[in-house]
């Protein structure tokens, strides 16, 4: 089988550079043309959370990359609106884009995938369309994959070819004996624990997709039990 990977991050470290700074750029500007009373709308892939909740998570991630980098103690999350937050993430992305740049590494790869899942979250919320493309998708993706590889391992389960308009690539280890397609979003929703199991299901799927299931929980991400509301399309 002939595996395209038309994202495979450069080992610069320009592409993660590039796309944390992108989802920063992308949420102020969602935020900004967002109704009046944005920040206290709910987020419905993150339980609990309100749009400023989501973007307090982010800021707060940020200032703890901020204060490893700089070796300083992580400077506590303004307790102000959205605008504050948003300055606030502003202001420490500096060093934290330099920590980006400096080579291909996982938990590199991990602040990108985090940050570009709650950009989704944030467009789920107000109802915006996914981007058509996006310079964090590739690093993201390939998180997510690389967990997704792991737990097929973990459950004994043959690798699952993954496929989207951007291309296709395998998960676990060995001959994919299924294929698993659809929009690039609703795949990486999948993978990222934002979709129950009749969403999983309602992707195109070359067979049964049952025994593949179990392995869509892992790490932090579980499946939930219902479909989210609203759902991007």
């Amino acid at each position: 089988m002939t595996i395209v990977e038309p994202h495979r991050p450069h080992p610069s470290g320009a592409p993660a550079v590039a796309a944390y700074r992108q989802v920063r750029r992308a949420t102020a500007q969602l935020v900004a043309q967002g109704p009046p009373g944005v920040g206290a709308l709910p987020v419905a892939h993150c339980p609990d959370w309100t749009v400023r909740d989501l973007v307090a998570h982010l800021v707060e991630i940020c200032a703890r990359v901020h204060g490893r980098v700089a070796g300083s103690a992580a400077a506590a999350v303004p307790d102000g609106g959205l605008p504050e937050l948003l300055a606030e993430w502003e202001r420490l992305s500096g060093p934290v884009e330099e920590f980006l740049a400096g080579g291909e590494s996982m938990d590199r790869h991990i602040l990108v995938m985090d940050a570009f899942t709650h950009e989704l979250d944030l467009r789920q919320a107000l109802g915006v369309a996914p981007p058509v493309d996006h310079p964090a998708l590739p690093v993201a993706s390939g998180v997510l994959l690389k967990g997704l590889s792991a737990s097929l391992d973990n459950h004994g389960l043959p690798p699952l070819a993954v496929q989207t308009e951007h291309g296709l690539t395998v998960a676990g280890t060995g001959e994919p004996t299924v294929t698993m397609a659809g929009p690039w979003h609703e795949v990486y929703l999948s993978l990222a624990g934002r979709r129950s199991t009749a969403q999983i299901r309602s992707l195109r799927w070359s067979a049964d997709p049952g025994r593949w299931l179990p392995a869509f929980t892992w790490g932090p991400f579980r499946v939930p039990e219902s479909s989210v509301a609203g759902s991007m399309r």
